[in-house]
């Protein structure tokens, strides 16, 4: 009986090396399924692929057809009215994939000082405007101090709703930063008053975010407007030490936007 125990303690191996050998057979099967679902059918093909093609649709009549690589531009909003329309209903704004209706820019044109944030904050969307709750209480009193109210300004956000969980996508990042140059071309404002880490490296230079304190030039599709980048409330209502550097940059405008 000693010369079966060998046997008898290989036994549990051979068993837990064919439940691998399963689990691996049905991770590769899982694998050339995915692929094949893919459409992919076979490793080399006897042809070389152009995998930067036009991509094809079928017409009315169904047959194939061959889409421009580049389709025409749309043409852009020539007036804030028209610009202010476009945000509110062109299907294609990235905010469309996301809950909740937009919270559309505040102010005419020709404004003293025009304020850009990065997105609405769950507050805000809860109210219907950018820079509601405490943080917007904050934005009052920052406005306060530089002799301003809502009313005397242009308020705008790079996004116009919320995305889940406040993240976005680099893509859309730098499709609402060509926007919000459009919307600053149309509004015309006198200074500018970038609010967030994010708004600022959106739409300044490296260099320029990394010195919040003095006005920067911010290029548009209609020329320059001096800018100054600081910090959103929401920061600053949680890192009250930030407020003097917040300060000094505010101090730079109130000469500006009071001649």
């Amino acid at each position: 009986m000693k010369n079966l125990d060998p046997l008898v303690n290989l036994w549990p191996k051979m068993f837990l090396m064919r439940g691998l050998l399963q689990d691996e057979a049905a991770a590769a099967n899982a694998y050339m399924a995915w692929w094949t679902l893919a459409g992919v059918d076979g490793a080399v093909g006897e042809s070389p692929v152009n995998w930067l093609r036009p991509v094809t649709a079928p017409d009315a009549k169904g047959a194939i057809r061959a889409v421009p690589a580049s389709a025409p531009l749309e043409q852009k909003p020539q007036s804030l009215d028209s610009f202010r329309d476009w945000l509110a209903n062109d299907p294609a704004q990235p905010e469309r994939r996301w809950p909740g209706a937009p919270i559309l820019p505040m102010g005419g044109e020709a404004a003293p000082l025009m304020v850009v944030t990065d997105l609405p904050d769950p507050a805000d969307m809860a109210a219907g405007q950018l820079l509601a709750d405490r943080a917007g209480m904050l934005f009052d009193a920052m406005l306060r101090a530089i002799g301003l109210d809502r009313s005397a300004i242009h308020l705008a956000s790079l996004f116009t709703a919320r995305p889940p969980g406040g993240m976005v996508e680099a893509a859309d990042l730098a499709a609402v930063a060509d926007r919000m140059r459009a919307h600053v071309a149309l509004a015309r404002p006198r200074r500018l008053l970038l609010l967030g880490d994010r708004t600022i490296r959106a739409l300044l230079p490296t260099d320029a975010a990394a010195d919040p304190d003095g006005l920067r030039d911010f290029n548009h599709e209609g020329g320059i407007v001096p800018a100054i980048a600081t910090f959103h409330p929401r920061l600053l209502l949680t890192q009250p030490a930030a407020k003097a550097q917040c300060w000094r940059a505010l101090q730079s405008l109130i000469e500006e936007v009071h001649p």
